[in-house]
């Protein structure tokens, strides 16, 4: 089970990683691109992450606005939402 501050950061940082690739994950559910629990599971994945400091730290620095990096465990999902924005 995860901690409720591990869930809030992983949520944080699954949102600025779809921001820092114009995705608007809001407006992403409102579209009906996404689901409420593909969001769900994007956190959930994004819990899976061995670096999540390094993640932070990029974002923080203004990188990965191109695409998320190969490591992202929702690269493919972010990916296919910017497409679609």
């Amino acid at each position: 089970m995860f901690r409720t501050s591990t869930l809030r950061r992983h949520a944080r940082l699954f949102s600025d990683m779809a921001e820092a690739n114009g995705v608007d994950l809001e407006e992403a559910v409102l579209r009906a691109e996404i689901d409420p629990d593909e969001i769900a599971d994007g956190v959930l994945r994004c819990t899976g992450c061995e670096n999540p400091d390094a993640c932070e730290g990029s974002l923080a620095a203004g990188e990965f606005t191109d695409a998320p990096p190969s490591w992202c465990r929702n690269r493919e999902l972010l990916t296919a939402l910017s497409a679609k924005g």
